[in-house]
């Protein structure tokens, strides 16, 4: 079967980790591995995950829990660790706060992208499957569907018109996803400049792209980004210049500011 590693990362996030961890304890689709990667929280959070270990083990239903508890350098380089030490064939990052819409959604990520068939007829895993995704508010309560939606044929220039995919839902293939680690001068948006290069090595390779047509995660809304989101723009102006050029990303961003103005 398809092996799932789901990272979740952490740091003094107590009063959402158990919303994440029992999401992914609910997925009935058995191969699964879940890293947790805590950045030594001082409030219980690595508590709650050797309890939710110990939950998931009891539960006998295939997954496997491991966790990591250390001081780190940030968010990009807690998730270069989850890289390091993920052994499934796909690997999504659903931070603490973000969770599953419902228990299937694993098994319906395999089913609609074909994955075992693909499997077991010997040919290439698509480099991504990614889904749509809900944003919540801090207490898991659904806010709106996410404005920007994922094309049905998805590339690396797609992110010219903004980050289409949000990163929870993006599965991408674990042996691309662990020689492509975040860059880690980028402090708030690395996620960003790592999808779209995970998908320039997918078209390097001749990989597909595919879309699983389905809601596969709920995003709590105020994430670092959003704390940060002076910064986050600034990087993100850097990283789509690197990516698409000067000249592409000014205008890209002109029609940005248009845009916003005829909405209102």
């Amino acid at each position: 079967m398809i092996k799932f590693t789901i990272v979740t990362i952490t740091y003094n996030a107590a009063r959402v980790f158990m919303r994440t961890a029992e999401s992914v304890m609910r997925q009935g689709y058995p191969c699964v591995e879940h890293l947790i990667i805590d950045g030594a929280s001082t409030d219980g959070t690595k508590e709650l995950a050797l309890r939710y270990k110990k939950m998931s083990d009891e539960a006998a239903n295939g997954h496997e829990v491991r966790i990591v508890s250390e001081p780190d350098r940030g968010l990009y380089d807690a998730m270069n660790k989850g890289l390091r030490l993920a052994s499934g064939d796909y690997v999504c990052f659903m931070n603490a706060g973000d969770f599953f819409p419902d228990g299937s959604i694993l098994a319906t990520i395999c089913t609609n992208a074909g994955l075992s068939a693909l499997l077991e007829g010997g040919k290439p895993l698509p480099a991504v499957v990614y889904g749509d995704t809900d944003l919540v508010d801090n207490d898991g309560n659904y806010l709106r569907r996410r404005r920007l939606a994922p094309p049905e044929r998805l590339t690396w220039r797609s992110f010219r018109q903004g980050m289409l995919v949000c990163h929870q839902a993006f599965y991408a293939r674990a042996d691309i996803a662990v020689r492509t680690p975040y860059d880690l001068r980028y402090r708030h948006s690395a996620d960003v400049d790592w999808c779209i290069r995970v998908m320039k090595e997918a078209e390097r390779m001749g990989l597909p792209l595919v879309n699983a047509h389905a809601t596969v995660a709920d995003y709590q809304r105020e994430g670092q980004s959003t704390e940060y989101h002076r910064a986050s723009l600034l990087e993100r102006f850097d990283i789509m210049r690197r990516h698409y050029g000067l000249l592409a990303t000014i205008t890209m961003h002109a029609w940005f500011v248009v845009r916003a103005v005829l909405k209102k």
